[in-house]
């Protein structure tokens, strides 16, 4: 990383506005080739690292006396930061949280749900409705999307709590002089390209309408897919490896103005907010002040607010656990 392509980030929001002081958080605002989305260790449902939030549990409180809960999360740091945050804010009321980190794609993680390894998670609406539900009609909203996916956790013994007001979708993105050389603005303009096109992104990227599948549908697209690890994807970029890549749109890197991000006029990639998934049997052990903790956290989340939460994890290389909880003392949930 270079002296000139450093910034640093020392504000948080909160509830939204740009006055708090971030303190310790220092974010290099450059590519340092390691993707937002992605975590330094991953694992599968049935070997999850499990782990208790570090937050010391209250004394008491609302919480103090029931059940543990346990959360799981994504395998890529913002899934890592969201699920540091609800646990930490639990436990600051007195309920006793594990948290099984670094699960998989949603269609992992759902099963370790429904299989009883994990009581919560975080999730993102559209990907809820895509790769859980199999829902191929794209949702017109993002409140529609929202409802949606929580009428289908709830016939599955599941609800979703209130959702975010960040969301965080896919988007290809690409280098800039590569957009200019092709006159690429929207996702669209890949269309005459063909196979001589080469995306990146995870595997799973292969077999989701949010993914080639709608692309082809939608758009017409149809490129020479290569699979690329989510934290390599900047890396693969900017080395040309590939032409155009999936990314987050709360990726950390993109602050930098480094990237083109190519518009999605179509929505293939969704109404991506985040909600808890969380069983209903839980939420009736826990008591009420367990989802009003959850909503409360959720309600703070604006894009700003998670972008330079993962920057912080990404590429200052900050763990999820302290960004956390420097969010969460910043806002008074601590």
């Amino acid at each position: 990383m270079t002296g000139t392509s450093r910034s640093s980030l020392r504000k948080f929001l909160r509830g939204g506005s740009s006055g708090l002081a971030l303190g310790a958080l220092t974010v290099a605002l450059a590519a340092c080739g390691s993707s937002s989305k992605t975590s330094s260790s991953s694992s599968s449902a049935t070997s999850a690292t499990q782990s208790t939030a570090a937050a010391t549990p209250a004394s008491s409180g609302p919480g103090v006396g029931k059940p543990a809960v346990t959360i799981g999360d994504k395998n890529f740091p913002e899934e890592n930061i969201l699920g540091q945050l609800y646990a930490q804010a639990l436990e600051a009321k007195g309920f006793k949280v594990n948290v099984k980190e670094n699960i998989g794609s949603s269609e992992i993680i759902y099963k370790a749900l429904t299989s009883g390894q994990i009581e919560m998670y975080p999730e993102y609406t559209g990907v809820f409705l895509s790769a859980v539900a199999k829902q191929t009609k794209l949702p017109t909203s993002a409140a529609a999307a929202y409802q949606q996916a929580k009428a289908f956790a709830e016939k599955h013994g599941a609800t979703m709590l209130n959702y975010t007001p960040f969301f965080d979708s896919d988007a290809i993105a690409t280098l800039p002089a590569y957009a200019s050389a092709h006159h690429l603005s929207s996702v669209a303009d890949l269309k005459p390209l063909g196979k001589g096109v080469i995306l990146g992104a995870a595997p799973e990227f292969a077999t989701r309408f949010e993914g080639l599948l709608g692309l082809k549908q939608e758009y017409g697209v149809n490129p020479t897919f290569k699979p690329i690890a989510i934290e390599l994807g900047y890396k693969a970029l900017e080395g040309g490896q590939v032409n155009v890549q999936d990314v987050f749109t709360t990726d950390g890197q993109l602050l930098g103005g480094k990237f083109k991000l190519l518009s999605d006029p179509k929505h293939v990639f969704g109404f991506q907010n985040v909600a808890p998934v969380v069983k209903q049997s839980v939420l009736a052990a826990e008591g009420p002040a367990f989802s009003q903790t959850l909503d409360k956290v959720s309600s703070l989340l604006t894009v700003k607010a998670i972008q330079q939460m993962n920057a912080a994890v990404s590429i200052d290389k900050q763990s999820a656990t302290n960004v956390a909880h420097q969010f969460l003392t910043s806002n008074g949930l601590s």
